[in-house]
């Protein structure tokens, strides 16, 4: 029996719209995933799953007006004994992860020139992670990434995302049996830019696979990880964090689809909103189809709001078609700060500017602590530290 939870992180939500839906049926999409954008229509706002997007924000990259005429600076560095290919889009090696679902993905499918593939050989134990800048520097472009792990591998691969840029893109993982990787994809644009991406992972027999999404920057960021298994044994691990300032709409949309028996999967999301207008959106959606059986899920999300005027979006969905499970559960919870946290740090001679930070530094550090690489876990941190001041100083 699936369980659902609505839980208050604090105790005054006063001047911010913290709205939190569940439901026992996941979201259904307006058309099936196709790689060809003409299978999906114009969105107009009232479809599921954009009924929280500020369509007239993503600068056409919705309906097809959004021609590639921008530049992005991409810069890869791969240990030795990793490949990095430019490829055509006939390549036999896009697309096995997944196809686009819904029209902004079909269009960045449709429009990239050339694909990049980063293959990992088999038992390849990589003891640097494989780093892909991406450095907006104006206009709309596209792309797609394949990673294509072997069996066996082990990696850590970052995809960071700095500049101004109206960006779409997929991103694919392809893990063979007994790979583990982890993922870590930073969303640190400029404030005016727009990042439309779906991350498609495809899980072999008992591999391991970790995502941690971290989303601080861009005007508007609308991402969809997306996770498959290959076979059975594999387990997904899917972490993000972001800090929502006033005017930005970051959206979160994931789907796990338990669709081989004994798999696993954990997805812990928490975000922070400061000023007027920030609006967060996460969509948890888990399938456990009949197949599944032995599936063992559990999804959360949580929200902390900092001043008044900003909106959170929260709906967990979960959906089971089998009885024969170890356990599956999600939860949700939006507040403010606890003011019994704040005094007890407040009695301790702590000004309560400190006290607010030392409070939300603990709130994202679990999360933080998931990346497993040290120059990276401080430059976010330091991130945070300074999305605070603008706040809490």
């Amino acid at each position: 029996m699936a369980e659902a939870q609505n839980l208050p992180v604090g105790s005054n939500t006063t001047g911010a719209i913290a709205v939190a839906a569940e439901s026992t049926t996941a979201t259904r999409m307006s058309a099936p995933p196709s790689f060809d954008v003409a299978d999906f229509p114009v969105p107009h706002g009232r479809e599921e799953e954009w009924r929280f997007t500020p369509l007239d924000r993503l600068k056409g990259l919705h309906d097809g007006t959004a021609q590639a005429t921008g530049t992005i600076k991409t810069d890869v560095s791969a240990p030795d004994g990793v490949t990095v290919e430019s490829v055509p889009r006939d390549d036999a090696r896009i697309g096995r992860a997944g196809k686009p679902i819904d029209r902004v993905a079909a269009q960045a499918f449709s429009s990239f020139e050339k694909a990049t593939v980063v293959t990992v050989p088999k038992e390849a134990v990589l003891t640097e992670p494989v780093t892909v800048h991406l450095h907006g520097e104006g206009g709309v472009t596209y792309g797609h990434t394949v990673f294509d792990i072997g069996a066996f591998a082990e990696a850590v691969i970052v995809i960071d995302h700095t500049g101004d840029a109206v960006r779409s893109a997929n991103v694919e993982f392809v893990l063979g049996d007994g790979a583990k990787v982890t993922f870590v994809s930073v969303q640190d644009w400029d404030d005016s830019a727009v990042h439309c991406s779906q991350h498609n992972a495809l899980i072999g027999r008992d591999a391991t696979f970790k995502s941690v999404v971290v989303t601080f920057g861009g005007g508007v960021v609308r991402l969809n990880p997306r996770v498959n298994y290959a076979g059975p044994g594999g387990e997904a691990e899917l972490y993000g964090l972001y800090f929502t300032d006033s005017g930005q709409h970051q959206e979160h949309r994931l789907m796990v689809d338990h669709d081989a028996p004994n798999c696993r999967s954990n997805v812990a999301y928490k975000g922070a909103l400061q000023g007027e207008d920030a609006h967060a959106v996460w969509i948890g959606d888990v399938l456990i189809q009949a197949a599944a059986t032995g599936t063992d899920t559990y999804e959360l999300n949580r929200n902390l709001v900092l001043t008044d005027g900003a909106r959170v979006d929260s709906v967990p969905n979960l959906e089971i078609e089998t009885g024969e499970i170890v356990g599956a559960g999600h939860a949700s919870a939006t507040g403010r700060f606890d003011d019994e946290q704040l005094f007890y740090l407040m009695a301790r001679g702590l000004p309560e500017s400190e006290a607010r930070r030392i409070v939300v530094r603990g709130f994202f550090a679990e999360l933080v602590q998931q990346i497993g690489l040290p120059e990276l876990e401080e430059r976010l941190i330091t991130k945070i530290e300074t999305e605070l001041a603008a706040s809490v100083a």
